[in-house]
């Protein structure tokens, strides 16, 4: 059995704005639901919106089979806040669209802030790259999961 530990994610979290975090989440059970481009379309559409509303400055993400890779800056609310809206909005949209219930989400989030002296570009390129180390295409245009302001 696997044992998760969402709760100790949280010890000593703080959120500053306008710095840059990797969020990584995952599906309930590592259930593969974004294999499902339709379903993966809708969580993009939740981080748009957070983006367009100013609860976050999206800088790159990338929608994975089980999990979601998010290179974004608080704008008006605390990670765990963003994380929480974008998780349970996701949660009843893509129930509302397969007619289903139950966790989408596992609990917590692995969050890591970036650095001053890293390369925010070089991270989002090593994001946007997993579909391709993951071997689900051979080329990234092939992948229709991921975005990023630079391009």
């Amino acid at each position: 059995m696997i044992h998760y530990h969402g709760r100790n994610l949280r010890i000593g979290r703080v959120s500053e704005t306008g710095r840059p975090y990797l969020i990584t989440t995952v599906t309930h059970n590592r259930h593969p639901l974004f294999l499902d481009w339709r379903i993966g379309r809708l969580l993009a559409m939740h981080l748009r919106d957070a983006t367009e509303h100013g609860y976050v400055d999206t800088l790159a993400w990338v929608v994975m089979p089980d999990h979601l890779h998010w290179l974004m800056a608080p704008g008006t609310e605390s990670l765990n806040a963003i994380v929480r809206r974008i998780k349970s909005r996701t949660t009843r949209a893509i129930h509302q669209k397969l007619g289903t219930s139950g966790p989408v989400w596992q609990k917590g989030y692995h969050d890591h802030a970036v650095r001053r002296h890293q390369d925010v570009r070089m991270l989002a390129r090593y994001i946007i790259a997993n579909p391709l180390r993951a071997g689900l295409v051979e080329s990234i245009g092939d992948y229709p999961l991921w975005d990023a302001i630079w391009l």
